[in-house]
């Protein structure tokens, strides 16, 4: 698959990160130059966590967020729909319950979590909106949402650099680095269809959190998105 909208077919954006799945870390750090990391740990720090949390890592990947979140002191779970993802995952954090699953259908109870977050995977899902909800489903009254996603920067200026980074830049790169430079036509794609910072917002606002807020990273080249499940009985 290379292109992206938002009716994605689940089975081969799962095979296409099934492929990619043993070199993706290394592709992502090259292709962000370097920039992943503090993505990763701004992310933890949103999170705010107390030791022992409960926390469900959505489209974990092969654990690198995930291994980030349990340094932290919270019980992780990391969830992604590719089995390639979770079995390279398995072997690299043995330590780290992982678990296959579509995170419009979370196989998890409702309140099993204190927080749940999802990095640069809410955009490959096929249905949003159900994940958003799954999301709060799945979560404590007052459970904390985080989401790190690429967005639209809101200066010109790094438009256009970015918008020629996506386009000249990265498949040059993809093609040095990655087993599967085709799939990141897709991921070029997919950053370009997605909404923009406000937009995903008032999605995490209908999907029933409150104190929904955003702050951009790198220039708005990524936003760390947050709400915050009800404490009364509203769910």
């Amino acid at each position: 698959m290379t292109s992206a909208d938002l009716g994605k077919d689940p089975r081969e954006v799962a095979a296409m990160f099934d492929d990619v799945a043993p070199g993706y870390d290394r592709t992502n750090a090259v292709l962000s130059m370097g920039t992943s990391a503090l993505w990763r740990l701004a992310t933890v720090r949103a999170l705010g966590i107390i030791t022992g949390d409960r926390i469900l890592d959505i489209a974990a990947g092969t654990g690198t967020s995930s291994a980030a979140i349990a340094r932290a002191g919270a019980r992780v779970t990391a969830l992604d729909f590719s089995a390639g993802m979770v079995a390279v995952g398995r072997q690299r954090h043995p330590e780290i319950e992982f678990v296959a699953g579509d995170a419009t259908a979370l196989p998890f109870d409702d309140a099993s979590f204190d927080a749940v977050t999802v990095s640069f995977g809410l955009r490959n899902v096929n249905d949003p909106h159900t994940a958003l909800a799954e999301m709060r489903r799945v979560l404590v009254p007052g459970g904390r949402l985080v989401i790190c996603e690429f967005t639209t920067p809101p200066s010109a200026i790094v438009r256009r650099a970015y918008d020629f980074y996506l386009s000249t830049v990265m498949p040059q790169i993809a093609k040095l680095s990655s087993t599967n430079p085709a799939a990141y036509t897709y991921l070029m794609d997919s950053i370009r269809d997605w909404p923009t910072q406000s937009t995903l917002a008032g999605w995490i606002r209908d999907a029933g959190f409150t104190a929904v807020g955003y702050r951009n990273l790198t220039g708005g080249v990524v936003a760390l998105h947050r709400g915050t499940t009800p404490l009364g009985a509203d769910r």
